[in-house]
């Protein structure tokens, strides 16, 4: 089942206390509140008038993010690494506009999708990348035979400005693709470019994580097609953000 954009902005601005989710949009207009009131219904919640809202038999965290995420009901799963689709790693690589004598960095780097792309530009040892689990490294480390191959949580590293370019893919649980964007970018040096795929979710959630992120950056948002990551095991709903830094 397709959910449009307009009944996710308001699910997007719903509260969830003791299994009962609220929503927090104000009066809705008829056909809004039908379609909206059928997501939250097939998804497992039954509205109670004593509570204003509609009630689950357990926590409705989980479901509500893969809604937001895929814009689909689907079975849960988790958002963490899904290796990038070469057509992807083509198109971000594409967009960053890397040229030769660029230092490039890749975190989150999976097993390099993007960063094996943006080494046929500028070579191995102008590309540095992080990445968390120990079996991507493993495989990094043999694509590349560079020292700046690092295993580490990207988001305790302290930045440094050392890139002309950011090409990443991270991972869009619990909205961390904003978390792991607007660390990179502290990364880039004056003048430099960040192009990450990030969740479509971005462009119609009104929290104020999401709203800080768009009126900070400012991005250009590039949509991608509708199951794109289908061959990466996710139908995660994605676009491509373009970051400058001047």
């Amino acid at each position: 089942m397709k959910i449009n954009d307009n009944v996710l902005k308001v699910l997007s601005n719903s509260s969830i206390n003791n299994n009962v989710l609220k929503i927090n949009s104000g009066q809705l207009d008829r056909k809004l509140y039908i379609n909206v009131n059928k997501i939250l219904e097939v998804m497992g919640g039954k509205w109670n008038r004593k509570f204003q809202g509609h009630v689950f038999t357990e926590d409705p965290t989980d479901s509500l993010e893969q809604v937001l995420l895929t814009g689909e009901i689907l079975l849960p799963q988790k958002f963490g690494y899904f290796p990038t689709p070469l057509d992807l790693a083509k198109k971000v690589v594409e967009l960053a506009d890397i040229k030769p004598g660029m230092m490039v960095l890749e975190p989150s780097a999976g097993q390099g999708s993007i960063a094996l792309e943006a080494k046929e530009i500028v070579g191995k040892n102008h590309i540095e990348c992080y990445e968390l689990l120990e079996d991507n490294c493993n495989v990094l480390r043999k694509l590349f035979n560079s020292d700046l191959i690092h295993q580490a949580d990207f988001l305790t590293i302290s930045p440094y400005e050392e890139f002309d370019r950011v090409v990443m893919n991270p991972p869009f649980e619990k909205q961390a693709d904003i978390d792991h964007v607007t660390h990179a970018f502290k990364f880039l040096k004056p003048g430099g470019k960040l192009v990450s795929i990030m969740s479509s979710s971005i462009i119609f959630r009104e929290n104020t994580k999401t709203v800080k992120f768009r009126e900070t950056f400012k991005p250009e948002i590039i949509k991608n097609p509708e199951g794109s990551f289908k061959i990466s095991g996710t139908m995660v709903n994605t676009v491509i953000v373009i970051i400058n830094k001047d």
